[in-house]
Order: structure tokens, then sequence, then C-alpha cells
């Protein structure tokens, strides 16, 4: 069964230096769906070390739990955030938020 649109959870404006939790999440998809999010339409690697644009960001991102959690916040990090929902039947994308920091 293809994912249905997943919700998504952007907070609006986050101080710098503190940590942000974004979540998505959808439960229709069978298999279960995986999750994979994005700034600015850039995807975000769900791991930093090996990532040479996420390498001065601190977030941990489980593509399992669609949890999306910046450590520490940085003007860096400020963008339109979405997420995208994929399983072996088809993915389906959440509306763009703006997070500002």
């Amino acid at each position: 069964v293809k994912p249905m649109t997943p919700r998504c959870t952007v907070p609006k404006a986050v101080p710098v230096g503190k940590s942000a939790s974004l979540h998505c999440h959808e439960n229709e998809g069978f298999p279960k769906s995986t999750y994979s999010w994005y700034r600015n339409s850039e995807p975000l690697s769900p791991d930093t070390k090996s990532s040479a644009k996420a390498h001065n960001s601190s977030y941990t991102l489980n593509p399992a739990t669609g949890t999306l959690v910046f450590h520490a916040v940085h003007k860096g990090d400020t963008g339109r955030y979405s997420c995208i929902a994929t399983n072996d039947a088809g993915f389906a994308k959440c509306e763009e938020q703006e997070m500002e920091v």
C-alpha cells in the first residue's frame, strides 16, 4: 500500500543554540514507510559524518521514525523543510514548512 501524505511538524522559529525536533509520520503505508528529510529541496543525509554539506550541522535523522532532531541550531539551519515517506509501493511528500533560526 502506497504511503499517504505524511503529517509533518516543523517548529516555526528556534533560538540559535537551542534544540529543535521535526517530525514526519504516516501510518497507511505497507510495508512500513521510511522517511527522508529535505531542506530547500536538498536531501539531508541520515549520516552527518559522511556528508560534506552536513558536517557543520549537528542533527540526528531517524529514517524509521521520521524524526529529525537538531541538537543546537545555527543560522544555516534556517530553511524550508519537507519530508518524504517511501515504501515498496511508492512515496508521498508533505508540504514544505519554514523553520527560522
